[in-house]
């Protein structure tokens, strides 16, 4: 699950030998596209065991995540534009410019707000949203956000567990800021291979802002107080978690 921090632009990952779509620089909390290895992977879908809730997220994210009263109270896009500094509709359009209509994708965490219908409906008919979570609790809101779409699901998965579906691109927003730096490297290069050859995976996520950025101090203290991992993307490209470069 992601609760959307301050602001972003998509880093792109491609297969090797194509050059990667250069997403517009909109802030100093921006990334860069990134060109990244990607594996082929079998299609075809595998069962797997619930997962187990990472130590790191209940020990860390319990009150934003798996607690029913603070879901509750976050769940609205409302909420969502004002944690993103009023930027909430133009990361969507941003984000959703990176793919197609049609396409199968994969959202591997659950995002508050209105994100994951907007983008089962962004998809079509003819497109495929699959959301995974480990909490069972945002899985349960997801399917009730997206019980209109048929072109969408949400299962209680890792997001590092894609089932063996090979996706036409993958849609990580706003997860990778509260991981562990181990669970980064698992997760990215797990959604790097659930993506087809000539596939795409689009992260948005915070990277190191301009030293006169008026938001970073108190970004910094949010981070410092409340998301003890996000810093780690100040000082990393997301390219360096993948294991293939």
């Amino acid at each position: 699950m992601a609760l959307p921090g301050s602001r972003g632009t998509p880093y792109v990952a491609v297969p090797a030998g194509q050059e990667p779509l250069q997403a517009a620089d909109h802030t100093a909390f921006t990334g860069a596209a990134q060109k990244t290895n990607v594996g082929d992977l079998p299609a075809g879908r595998y069962e797997f065991e619930p997962p187990a809730i990472p130590d790191y997220l209940k020990d860390t994210y319990s009150w934003a995540y798996l607690n029913p009263s603070s879901l509750r109270l976050l769940d609205r896009p409302l909420v969502v534009s004002s944690i993103l500094w009023g930027n909430y509709r133009r990361l969507q359009r941003v984000t959703f410019g990176e793919l197609r209509p049609g396409q199968h994708v994969l959202q591997p965490a659950c995002v508050y707000g209105d994100f994951s219908p907007n983008l089962a409906a962004f998809l079509g008919a003819e497109g495929r949203l699959d959301v995974f979570d480990v909490s069972s609790l945002q899985i349960e809101n997801c399917r009730r956000k997206l019980s209109s779409f048929v072109n969408a699901t949400a299962s209680v998965r890792d997001a590092a567990d894609h089932g063996g579906i090979a996706y036409d691109a993958v849609c990580c927003f706003f997860l990778l800021h509260e991981m562990p730096d181990h669970y980064k490297r698992r997760v990215v290069d797990a959604l790097l291979r659930a993506v087809r050859p000539g596939g795409k995976v689009v992260f948005v996520d915070y990277s190191r802002p301009h030293w006169a950025h008026p938001l970073k101090a108190v970004m910094s203290l949010v981070f410092n107080r409340l998301e003890p991992f996000a810093k780690e993307l100040w000082d990393k490209k997301i390219s360096d978690y993948a294991s293939a470069h």
